[in-house]
């Protein structure tokens, strides 16, 4: 029998075309979003345009990356991944640079980097692995377990303060415990824990962490002071109306009202630009991000991999939530960046990894089907 080999475009086809057909879609709508929005919000600043899509290649191609990955490869990665992430926030905890009152930055000669990104794809990783390496014989210790893994990188960076990065990551590991398998009673009764130790929480919070949630309450209390970020933001979001105002014409955002404009406050400028039905818009292509992740997740070819991928599709979620949320008033603002939107490098790659990962993992169950 005459065997045909195979063309070498057939050989490099399926390490080429690692993406997701509909996360791909999907990502290419929101870059051309991205982008639009960025030129017309970057107006005033020089070179920002250039560097966000620049941030957004170098994203991509990270996804690429992660999208090629096995999954084997993936699993043996989690628990390096963790131990460097624990080691480098340690070293920023004894050496790290004070900017702004924070210290989160870690200063290697060369560059600069911020380990507490790198917390949030190494602890889903690391829980995800515990849960593999336990299944079929999960007890209540081993939740205790990771409560305790997710726990010290947490307040690791709760310390630094970044509240923002504290709460990703600490959803990604909360993510992970409850596909995990956690009781709904210890649920329930982890929240009821958490609404009686509010007073104590409060007291031991950073006077601007306290702030923020006074002026998430009642701006107006401080129209021109901490309470400017929030009364401009949903004065843009309203002042956009049905269709929005149009590309480009956004008073708001060129008139310089909205703080932080290209980064964290960016849905401001693009509800004003594209009112309810352009909000509508973005709010669904996220939707069927998340849809797609879930559907990767749920048909993951193992527990770690079932795990992993809802974790990642659910910090997207908690992404655009947050900020979407804080934008419109109804959370504090707590630095969470637009998924694929806000300017910033090291979000953005941190976001590609994610998204990479788990085409990984819808590509490799296609693989072991066929």
């Amino acid at each position: 029998m005459i065997h045909d080999k195979p063309s070498l475009l057939a050989r490099i086809r399926p390490h080429v075309l690692v993406f997701d057909a509909t996360l791909l879609t999907a990502l290419t709508l929101l870059v051309a979003m991205s982008l639009m929005t960025m030129h017309s919000a970057a107006l005033d600043f020089d070179g920002r345009m250039g560097d966000h899509a620049r941030n957004l290649f170098i994203a991509f191609a990270v996804m690429w990356v992660a999208a090629s990955l096995p999954l084997q490869w993936i699993q043996r990665s989690a628990v390096p991944a963790y131990a460097l992430g624990l080691a480098l926030l340690v070293a920023v905890a004894l050496f790290g640079d004070v900017a702004k009152g924070a210290r989160r930055w870690l200063d290697l000669g060369v560059t600069r980097i911020q380990p507490s990104e790198l917390m949030k794809i190494a602890m889903p990783l690391m829980l995800a692995w515990y849960f593999q390496r336990r299944e079929g014989a999960r007890g209540w210790v081993d939740f205790v377990v990771a409560g305790l893994l997710l726990a010290v990188p947490v307040g690791l960076i709760a310390r630094q303060p970044d509240l923002g990065t504290a709460l990703l990551v600490s959803s990604a590991g909360l993510y992970v415990i409850f596909l995990g398998g956690l009781s709904w009673k210890v649920i329930a009764g982890g929240i009821v824990a958490g609404l009686a130790s509010l007073p104590v929480l409060w007291s031991v919070m950073h006077d601007y962490q306290r702030q923020r949630i006074l002026m998430m309450i009642d701006p107006s209390s401080d129209p021109l002071g901490k309470g400017f970020h929030v009364i401009q933001s949903t004065i843009a979001v309203g002042s956009g109306g049905i269709w929005g105002k149009g590309w480009m014409e956004g008073t708001q955002a060129h008139l310089e009202f909205i703080p932080e404009r290209t980064t964290d406050f960016i849905f401001a400028v693009f509800s004003e630009e594209f009112g309810l039905i352009g909000n509508a818009t973005l709010l669904a292509i996220y939707l069927l991000v998340i849809g797609r992740g879930l559907v990767i997740a749920a048909n993951g070819a193992t527990l770690f991999a079932r795990l992993l991928a809802g974790a990642i599709t659910l910090v997207f979620f908690t992404y655009a939530f947050v900020n979407v949320g804080m934008v419109s008033g109804i959370l504090p603002v707590v630095g969470v960046p637009l998924p694929l939107m806000s300017y910033g490098g090291t979000a953005m790659v941190t976001l590609g990894i994610g998204l990479g990962l788990l085409m990984s993992i819808g590509r490799q169950r296609k693989l072991i089907q066929t």
